[in-house]
């Protein structure tokens, strides 16, 4: 009974969040999607032209743009969640003091984070699903491996969103979103997104394998491409735990930050 109030709190979170919806916020979800779009066209099918097929270290051999669009879709389902999580969540905490007036509710701090990361994962489960049919259109999986991937998608996007609410619990104002878009971009590049993390070398390579983006990478990777040189288990019980520690921190922090 009691995760069933939990959950109906929570969920009335997400239902205020659908309720204030714009018309323009859907151009914001359009422009999130075109972009790993874009980067598989340019990078995936035209410096793939040049690169030709890659073999991964299990020894599979795959098209370059087979290689870059599973990388591209986690990039898809982090900025997604990271997008409502961080900006969005952080406006309506710091500035707009939504939650105060919640808290005046029966809704607590951890349903307040709960419902948010629902939320945030309509927008990153959007973005995977129309990603996961343009990589079905263009032959660079199947339909049955796309709907086995969708999951790990959704994953990445809750691992995110956590992580970017706990991060959104520590800023002081938006000057501190420079460093997020950074840290995002550095993700975005060096998380075995164009080339596999074996190519770096050794020290660098273990800075690449601990990030949580190469992890949903490499989890989502070995799905759409049917390869066996991953670690799936390692992968899932990584994301399942950046999820569960960042809902837990941002939970306390919203708690202490919210009863001042």
């Amino acid at each position: 009974m009691l995760a069933i109030a939990v959950g109906r709190r929570a969920l009335s979170v997400s239902e205020r969040n659908v309720a204030a919806l714009k018309s323009a916020y859907w151009l914001v979800l359009l422009s999130g999607f075109l972009e790993p779009l874009l980067y598989l066209l340019s990078i995936g099918i035209g410096v793939g032209a040049l690169v030709g097929d890659l073999t991964l270290p299990g020894g599979e051999v795959v098209a370059y743009a087979a290689f870059v669009a599973p990388a591209m879709l986690a990039s898809s389902a982090m900025s997604g969640a990271l997008s409502e999580t961080t900006f969005n969540f952080f406006g309506k905490m710091k500035y707009m003091k939504l939650y105060d007036g919640v808290l005046a509710t029966p809704v607590q701090p951890f349903e307040i984070a709960l419902g948010e990361l629902a939320w945030a994962m309509v927008r990153g489960s959007l973005y995977s699903a129309a990603f996961l049919v343009v990589m079905v259109t263009m032959d660079l999986t199947t339909g049955l491996r796309a709907l086995a991937a969708f999951p790990a998608t959704v994953l990445t996007g809750f691992a995110f969103g956590a992580l970017g609410m706990t991060l959104s619990t520590f800023m002081r104002g938006w000057q501190d979103f420079d460093v997020v878009g950074s840290a995002q971009f550095a993700l975005f590049l060096f998380s075995g997104t164009f080339v596999p993390a074996e190519s770096y070398p050794a020290v660098l390579r273990w800075v690449v394998e601990l990030s949580p983006l190469y992890r949903a990478v490499d989890l989502i990777r070995g799905i759409t491409t049917g390869t066996s040189g991953g670690h799936p288990w390692l992968d899932l019980a990584y994301l399942v735990a950046v999820l569960a520690l960042g809902l837990w921190v941002a939970a306390r922090r919203m708690g202490k930050l919210l009863a001042k």
